[in-house]
């Protein structure tokens, strides 16, 4: 578990149109990461 005002790694994914899109490509931004837990899983 990442401890407050620890950086993220940098990663890529795909947007919705398959583009990729990295975390590094908004260095220097502010911007919020939302991590939910898998679809039907208890928490």
């Amino acid at each position: 578990m990442l401890e407050e005002g620890t950086k993220a790694p940098d990663f890529t994914i795909d947007d919705q149109d398959g583009n990729p899109v990295s975390l590094n490509d908004f260095e220097g931004q502010k911007i919020l990461l939302w991590f939910y837990p898998k679809a039907s899983t208890p928490g």
